[in-house]
């Protein structure tokens, strides 16, 4: 089944009535026909996003985005550095380029967390995340942009299991066959779990098939078996939203955290006084008593500053991804980088217009600012709401005020900032 909602981004009765109700309350796949603008992404973009991974590589720049090369259902490390160093391609040419280098027909190119080298692809597609965190809600971990290219017979990962909510969109020029199967169908098919390579072929008839074109957006559910098939080349990206368990987070993040600092063993303190040493023959059982006593005081105080150590985390997390867009953060965004370094700070004065880049937000909420997925001090009697507004709504002249145009200073230093005029410009 498909169906067009013919407006972009999706508007709020997209998330709140249509998706719950063509996909029995976000549990069965959709496909969307015809729903993404070529102006707001397309198959050159991403070939263009490519081509950043491969400069970034030429130039030695450590960068989170990354690209997979694999030739049927194997993955090709050794093939990774040829694509990024070979000289790059004609227009219009990229697969026969793609097929020089790995010196085979068919193949498949992953590019992970293209929204970190793309800035069209970024806002473009961040268009469809801002509406999807507005109407439907906002994914702890955020959202990432990956991109699937080739002309494979199979997704490399063979038929395999989606563990995040996703939408998949497709830009082509050829069109991509997608099959989906519930979780339970599939393990009553095949027996398990464990992804499936090789000849599949029997599987596909008991699958669900939709035939994506350019401009489909193809809602995947979480734990849904899925795999994609095309003879044609074609471009699509996947959006898919980490949601991630509460456990794991508080795992990796909340009780590191609150642990370390309860734990901290400086020199010259008493929490970093050596333990002594222990005679052979006593045994273990004076280490395991110490041991004991410290992990139980360490984990009683941590039980009474849990609640104030996971509500400083949640803060953080959710003001970080809102003012990123909606995508994830990451440790090496190279496009931040780069328009952080190209912010002219030096030039702002009184009369100069800045705005916030799309998609981006600029937050303020106490003492803290949160732009780009950066936070930042702030002081919220220089960035008051009125004016946070309109930056995030547009072009803004500074004012003839110090103070605003030193948080501005530092606010550029985030990437989430645009000088879009000088003050003889405006005149």
């Amino acid at each position: 089944m498909s169906s067009s909602i013919g407006a972009w981004p999706p508007p709020l009765p997209f998330w709140t009535e249509t998706l719950p109700e063509k996909t029995d309350g976000m549990t069965r796949p959709h496909l969307f026909k015809g729903i993404v603008p070529t102006s707001a992404a397309n198959a050159a973009a991403v070939l263009d996003g490519f081509a950043v991974i491969r400069r970034a590589y030429t130039a030695g720049q450590e960068i989170t985005a990354n690209a997979r090369v694999y030739v049927g259902e194997e993955e090709r490390p050794d093939l990774v550095d040829t694509v990024l160093a070979a000289d790059g391609w004609t227009d219009d040419g990229f697969p026969a380029w793609m097929q020089e280098q790995i010196g085979a027909e068919r193949f498949s190119l992953v590019l992970n967390t293209l929204e970190s080298v793309s800035p069209p692809l970024a806002a473009g597609l961040g268009e469809l995340v801002g509406s999807l965190m507005a109407g439907w809600g906002v994914p702890a971990g955020g959202a990432e942009a990956v991109a699937f290219v080739g002309n494979y017979s199979g997704t490399a990962f063979g038929v395999h299991e989606g563990y995040e909510n996703a939408f998949l969109t497709h830009y082509g020029p050829g069109t991509k066959d997608f099959y989906c199967w519930p979780a339970e169908e599939y393990r009553k098919l095949t027996g398990g779990s464990d992804p499936l390579f090789g000849d599949y072929t029997w599987l596909l008839e008991h699958g669900e098939h939709f035939v994506l074109e350019p401009g489909d957006a193809l809602f995947l559910p979480e734990r849904v078996f899925h795999v994609g098939r095309q003879s044609e080349f074609s471009v699509s990206v996947a959006i898919p939203l980490y949601t991630f368990p509460d456990a794991a987070i508080v795992r990796a993040w909340v009780a590191p955290d609150l642990l370390g600092a309860l734990l901290a063993s400086e020199p010259d303190t008493h929490a970093g006084t050596p333990s002594p040493m222990h005679p052979l023959i006593d045994g273990p059982g004076e280490l395991v008593r110490r041991l004991s006593t410290v992990t139980a005081t360490a984990f009683t105080a941590a039980a009474e500053k849990a609640a104030a150590a996971a509500e400083q985390h949640a803060h953080q997390r959710w003001y970080t991804v809102l003012s990123n867009g909606g995508w994830q953060q990451s440790d090496h965004d190279l496009a931040r980088d780069e328009v952080a370094a190209a912010f002219a700070a030096d030039a702002l004065a009184p009369g100069v217009s800045v705005t916030v880049r799309a998609p981006y937000r600029l937050m303020v909420t106490g003492e803290q600012a949160f732009l780009r997925g950066c936070e930042t001090a702030a002081d919220p009697a220089v960035l008051t709401p009125d004016l946070v507004e309109r930056l995030n709504s547009g072009p803004t002249a500074l004012p003839d005020d110090p103070h605003l145009i030193a948080a501005i200073r530092v606010l550029g230093a985030t990437g989430g900032l645009a000088v879009t005029t000088t003050p003889e410009e405006s005149e």
